[in-house]
């Protein structure tokens, strides 16, 4: 390997552990961090070799990006995730393809890293909310039903849609896009980073864990 391909493998890890830690401090999912960091190192592996085989590269880059979607077809997971999965791929093929220079990867990994950081901070839109709400009454009229949700959940309804209307069951079942107050939208923003809580004490001359390296809990 080049100098080059060595800095930016540097660069790769430095750049995924980063990305790691941004989505464990804000969300706690200790499985999806393992998952983000082998897709990464993976997608770097596989890129490296296919930037120097005798093989097309479409080719290989289809036939992973089949598996990355089987992968991410396998649970449940948000779209918030979603995007972390495709910011770890996107490192590492930037990584792992072949560089004449550092400056355009270099500052491509940042970009990537920061926009993240920032659109997924607590305090962007955090207004906006989205919601299933199971209602135990069959409401057939929009403006009744948009009135009875912004009264349960206390805040303006900007959209929604209706999912299932059970006329026997006497249920509705409605997907809602909602805007709360901004005193309700400061106390989530304090609720979803940093919520003054100490973590927990760690055993005496236990080994520290991933989440102790980045401050924040199992």
């Amino acid at each position: 390997m080049t100098t080059t391909a060595l800095i930016l493998a540097a660069a790769d890890l430095v750049a995924a552990v980063l990305l790691s830690a941004v989505y464990f401090r804000r969300h706690r999912r200790r499985d999806l961090v393992v998952a983000f960091l082998g897709v990464n190192v993976g997608v770097l592996a596989v890129a490296s070799v296919l930037g120097t085989a005798e093989i097309a590269l479409g080719l290989g880059l289809g036939l992973f990006g089949v598996l990355s979607i089987i992968r991410l077809r396998s649970s449940e997971i948000t779209q918030r995730e979603v995007a972390y999965y495709f910011a770890a791929l996107a490192i590492g093929l930037i990584c792992g393809l072949p560089h004449t220079d550092l400056v355009s990867p270099l500052v491509l990994l940042g970009l990537i890293v920061a926009v993240l950081a920032v659109a997924d901070h607590p305090r962007v839109l955090s207004r906006s909310r989205h919601q299933t709400v199971h209602l135990d009454r069959a409401i057939a009229d929009e403006t009744e039903l948009r009135a009875e949700l912004e009264r349960l959940l206390g805040g303006e309804v900007t959209g929604l849609t209706v999912q299932q209307l059970d006329l026997v069951d006497d249920t509705t079942l409605v997907d809602v896009r909602y805007r709360v107050t901004a005193a309700s939208a400061a106390t989530g923003s304090a609720r979803g980073e940093g919520d003054g809580r100490a973590p927990a004490p760690r055993r005496e001359g236990a080994e520290p864990t991933f989440a102790d390296l980045l401050g924040g809990t199992r």
